[in-house]
Formats: C-alpha cells, structure tokens, sequence
C-alpha cells in the first residue's frame, strides 16, 4: 500500500520488497518472462509479485537470491547491497548463453569479441581494473 502523508510518499513493506523485486529485474537488464523463466515462475506470477497484486512468499525471496546472487538483507529491508558480492553476473550470462549457441555462432562470436579488444587496445580504451 502507498500512503502519502505530509507532502511525503510512505510505502508499506510488502510493496517495497516489489519495488526492490523490479529494481533487481532491472539492474539484471532482465525481461519480466526472461526473470520468471529463471526462477521456474510465470510470466504473470513475475508480474503480480512486482506489482505488489500478490504477497512475496519467502519461498520467492529465496529463489530471487540464490538465482540472482541478490542479498537477502537488502531485498527484504533495503539495507547493504544489492548484490552480494563476488559472482559476475555478466560474465555468467554470457556464458550460459554462448553454451546454447551452435559451434558456428560460437565461432561468430568469439570473432567479435577478439575484434572488439582489437578496437579497444587501438583506441587506447584497455580496462581499468
């Protein structure tokens, strides 16, 4: 529930964790159908938890956070990080996707990924780490 008091918006618990559940989506660059596919979810049940039309189970908080490396804290309270650290989230989805990908398009891609570090190492753009 939203409430607005003193020129102020209040949001209650269960629609914070929504809020939180979206912005982890989000932050994953994740569709809605890709995110719920991932936690073994429909599309709609996805949606209604984002929405808050449906209460968050912590059977689903679980699953959020082992699925997506979220913590715990934060998507319950709102409280740290949003991501607990050490898994590249990145690096993993890339690899689960080039793992789908035939031998060709594997070839392809990793021909654009060498073309791309050509490119960068010439515009003097080599990663900062």
């Amino acid at each position: 529930m939203i409430l607005w008091r003193h020129g102020k918006i209040f949001l209650d618990k269960d629609t914070k964790v929504s809020w939180r559940i979206g912005e982890v989506r989000k932050a994953l660059n994740l569709t809605q159908q890709r995110f719920a596919e991932n936690l073994k979810i429909s599309q709609s049940h996805a949606s209604a938890l984002e929405r808050n039309s449906r209460a968050v189970p912590d059977r689903a908080i679980k699953m959020i956070c082992l699925t997506y490396g979220v913590s715990e804290k934060w998507l319950k309270a709102g409280k740290g990080d949003m991501f607990e650290k050490g898994r590249d989230f990145k690096l993993e989805e890339v690899m689960s996707n080039f793992q789908k990908l035939d031998e060709l398009l594997q070839d392809y891609v990793l021909k654009q990924i060498r073309l791309a570090l050509e490119y960068q190492e010439k515009a003097g753009g080599g990663r900062q780490g």
